[in-house]
């Protein structure tokens, strides 16, 4: 299965893309979208959704994980992301992705096997799991990847679940 992880922002968006063969992840592609600081926030969001619709189109991912809005004191900040995070919930469904939301600390602990990690620990592992030669450059690829990883993590056991119950 192919999953895209998007890690939104108004500013910079990361997206990565796992897919598991032959038993063992692998990362597709990884990178980030950025928008320019001097257009307006409409033309910024619809430069984000045609990005993020030409991604989808590209890589053909089967499933998407998205980070779930995590409000902070900075409201104006948490508004932006807010819609950034609308934008790309709404490329992804136009697609006909099924997406999953988690929270921060979920995709941490799933990825470095602590909720508190470091934005350098989830780096390192997103490296490790995926055998990348280096760790993404970019934090927000490396949570979209870490996204990604976690919801094959999750989709994986409730597929074991599954079968275990209906064994039964």
């Amino acid at each position: 299965m192919r999953i895209m992880g998007i890690d939104p922002g108004i500013a910079v968006t990361g997206y990565g893309v796992v897919e598991r063969r032959d038993g063992r992840l692998r990362a597709v592609a990884h990178g980030v979208v950025r928008t320019d600081a001097g257009d307006s926030q409409a033309v910024r969001l619809a430069d984000l959704r045609a990005e993020v619709g030409g991604l989808v189109a590209r890589l053909r991912p089967e499933a998407a994980a998205i980070e779930r809005l995590f409000f902070n004191a900075n409201v104006k900040t948490a508004m932006a992301v807010g819609q950034a995070s609308g934008v790309v919930l709404a490329s992804l469904a136009e697609a006909g992705l099924q997406v999953t939301d988690y929270t921060p600390p979920q995709v941490k602990l799933a990825v470095a096997g602590s909720g508190g990690a470091s934005k350098h620990q989830v780096q390192a592992m997103v490296s490790s799991l995926l055998g990348l030669d280096s760790p993404p450059s970019s934090p927000d690829a490396a949570d979209a990847l870490a996204l990604a990883i976690a919801h094959h993590n999750r989709s994986g056991l409730a597929r074991a679940v599954a079968a275990a119950r209906d064994a039964r």
